[in-house]
């Protein structure tokens, strides 16, 4: 009896200490470790579960899960790019959120399906040199700036940075395909100089003196600004496609095998102290209220008013397109 009773116990001590494993999660991140590890380890020790991350550009991952499909190991996918996002969420690779995750998110990012939450906002800009550049000789629309010839060989772009493709399909989506041919065109005649992927490469070059202004996010003007560069940031008229704002954001694929342990994951990265930590770290606008910003940034209520209203479902339709287009003009 005392045999059958040791027994007993022993397998009674081992579910319990089963029961009380933490979970494990699978991350795939197409953001950088420095913003993903700080909140990655925050929120393991708030709540035991162990994550692992799978780091890689959002094409590489985006590829991944397509041939992984229902057999990925991932639970969860957090983006840099709506376009990326939206690419896996007209696959139907995420599950529906519901209200509990996305009612205290802006709707101003969220899409209208619900399929990804909006971690942060990034708005597209000009970046100008202050001592070569006054604000006032820049154009109210980007779509005039191929009429600067005076700035011919001194703009700078990031062809192959996916904000600014999503950018150019931004521009398809409200001014259709012939118009951004033709702004693509102008742009090459005035002969700018492509940093590829490289936004803080270029604001170094503009510092330096080799070019003038360069379409970029607004957080790299932050970063080089807490350097004292002499570099601000231009918006174009409210409503602009050089305004377009673009989200970060992650959602829960079907895949998962822990979608409880996921949509804790996601209520951690739009709480408080990551979306602080986020604009604290890159300047990223929050997409919850309440976070105190720097006074070098437009608030946020503004900022979204100068960006134009384009559904994120919509971007990702009219990436090939743009890439097109580049590859057709020769710049990709």
């Amino acid at each position: 009896m005392k045999a059958l009773l040791a027994v007993t116990s022993v397998l009674l001590l081992a579910g319990t200490a089963l029961a009380q494993t933490p979970k494990t999660l699978t991350l795939y991140s197409g953001r950088a470790k420095t913003f993903v590890d700080p909140v990655v380890q925050q929120f393991e020790k708030q709540t035991g579960i162990k994550v692992n991350v799978r780091y890689g550009t959002d094409a590489q991952l985006v590829a991944a899960l397509r041939e992984e499909g229902a057999r990925s190991p991932a639970d969860v996918y957090w983006g840099n790019s709506v376009g990326a996002l939206g690419e896996l969420a007209s696959e139907g690779r995420f599950t529906k959120l519901g209200t509990a995750l996305t009612r205290s998110v802006s709707d101003d990012y969220l899409p209208a399906d619900r399929t990804w939450l909006p971690t942060t906002v990034r708005f597209r800009t000009l970046a100008y040199s202050t001592e070569r550049i006054k604000a006032e000789q820049l154009p109210a629309s980007i779509l005039d700036l191929p009429k600067m010839t005076a700035l011919k060989g001194k703009i700078g772009w990031t062809v192959a940075y996916p904000s600014f493709q999503d950018f150019l399909a931004g521009m398809i989506s409200v001014h259709g395909e012939a118009a951004t041919k033709t702004w693509i065109e102008g742009m090459k005649a005035l002969q700018p100089r492509d940093f590829k992927t490289s936004n803080v490469g270029m604001l170094e070059a503009m510092r330096a003196g080799e070019i003038d202004v360069a379409l970029t996010n607004h957080y790299y003007i932050q970063r080089v600004n807490r350097l004292s560069y002499p570099i601000d940031t231009y918006f174009f008229k409210a409503g602009d496609i050089g305004n377009l704002g673009n989200a970060t954001g992650a959602g829960i694929l079907k895949s998962s095998r822990n979608t409880a342990a996921a949509a804790r994951f996601l209520s951690a990265l739009v709480a408080k102290d990551a979306q602080t930590f986020f604009l604290s770290v890159n300047f990223e606008y929050p997409v919850v209220g309440n976070i105190l910003q720097p006074t070098t940034m437009l608030p946020y209520t503004d900022v979204v008013k100068r960006s134009p209203r384009v559904e994120p479902t919509v971007l990702p339709r009219n990436i090939e397109k743009a890439q097109k287009l580049l590859r057709d003009a020769g710049l990709l």
